[in-house]
């Protein structure tokens, strides 16, 4: 199958309507080393590290023909929009960059300076997305991370304080949202008219024709109408301006699938959670929305994975592998769950 029969597969998965339900991927690739962390200093280092994971991607698919399709990863962390507000950023040394507060109460917001949309945080994925597309032209460009308005507003305000101003001083949270909001749409806009809308996602690794990708993390530290005044006007906005929506949360959100269900247009949910939990969603969700969780089924893929997902619903299956031969077994064995 050609990576344009592919894309159009992904396109027949994501219409809850179709019977094309399962995706399969194995993630396999040969001798690409460690990734660079998405620190400054590193920019020359991921451009060769990310180059060199898409030929590793395309070479392995020729051996293992699952529905993943090479690309090119600009990949930076959860700091970049908070960053561009001016948020001083933590780098350990042996792990992910993350940001800092910049501000602390709720005084603070209206004094905040609004970045530009190509503010250096922000340009630096665009110069890095630049160089890894000239060297492949024809492969599609991963968007950086990007969390959800109201998840970049955590950031940028202390969180002890910034839950509490949800309670006693709200307006000031829906301004700071607002805000955000209006850098990323630019972003976005800018990052799609440059890049095209045939895409990876930002997390998990997908195909996407149209529509946006974002990380609501924050949904499980609220109740479920703080989710609905907070952040579903957001989500709304965001899948009508880009067609549709893709949302990855990892907190413990369960509390909030009903809002889930409710955001317009959403295309794929992808949940990182323990077992159980995930059990439980690829019921909940079976006839809504496709699926691509953390967790498919234990043990080696194979029959018991396919009795925990509904036969009508759209998922991903996905497992890794450390050798060709591995691969190719795991890629039979994912095939078999749902044959």
């Amino acid at each position: 199958m050609s990576y344009t029969q592919i894309m159009d597969k992904w396109v027949r998965f994501f219409d809850i309507r179709t019977d094309t339900r399962t995706m399969v991927q194995v993630y396999y690739t040969p001798d690409l080393g460690p990734r660079p962390l998405p620190y400054p200093e590193n920019e020359e280092a991921r451009i060769t590290w990310a180059l060199r994971r898409c030929e590793s991607m395309a070479r392995a698919h020729q051996a293992v023909p699952d529905d993943q399709i090479p690309f090119l990863s600009p990949y930076t962390g959860t700091e970049i929009f908070a960053e561009a507000f001016g948020c001083p950023v933590h780098y350990s040394g042996d792990n992910m960059p993350f940001a800092l507060p910049r501000i602390h109460s709720a005084s603070q917001v209206r004094a905040l300076r609004t970045p530009s949309a190509f503010a250096p945080p922000l340009e630096r994925p665009f110069r890095i997305a630049r160089r890894l597309r000239d060297a492949f032209p024809d492969a599609p460009v991963q968007l950086p991370d990007i969390q959800s308005p109201f998840d970049i507003a955590a950031l940028i305000w202390e969180k002890g304080d910034f839950y509490a101003a949800c309670i006693d001083e709200p307006e000031a949270v829906e301004e700071l949202c607002h805000r955000v909001e209006s850098v990323l749409t630019r972003f976005l806009d800018a990052w799609f008219q440059e890049f095209g809308t045939d895409y990876v996602a930002h997390y998990p690794d997908f195909f996407v024709r149209g529509g946006a990708t974002l990380s609501e993390d924050e949904a499980g530290s609220i109740s479920p109408a703080m989710f609905r005044r907070f952040c579903m006007p957001a989500l709304a906005r965001l899948s009508e301006r880009y067609g549709g929506l893709c949302v990855h949360c990892c907190a413990n959100s369960e509390r909030q699938w009903d809002n889930f269900k409710a955001i317009p247009g959403l295309r794929l949910l992808n949940l990182n959670q323990p077992e159980p939990v995930l059990t439980r969603a690829y019921s909940v969700f079976s006839q809504a929305v496709p699926q691509m969780h953390a967790w498919c089924g234990s043990g080696f893929p194979g029959p018991d994975w396919a009795r925990h997902i509904p036969p009508q619903a759209h998922v991903v299956l996905y497992a890794g592998a450390d050798s060709e031969d591995q691969a190719k077994r795991t890629l039979d064995a994912l095939l078999s769950v749902r044959s």
